[in-house]
């Protein structure tokens, strides 16, 4: 099984053209993040 890992860092920017690019190279089962800078 292959798995992806996705993750963006701020709130502007999305997931969704990094998660299909790893179902593209064959990721079954995909994390995904969303992380700002801010505390």
């Amino acid at each position: 099984m292959k798995y992806g890992y996705a993750r963006v860092s701020t709130t502007d920017q999305k997931l969704a053209n990094q998660i299909e690019l790893l179902k593209l190279a064959g990721a079954e089962k995909i994390f995904q993040e969303k992380f700002t800078g801010t505390t």
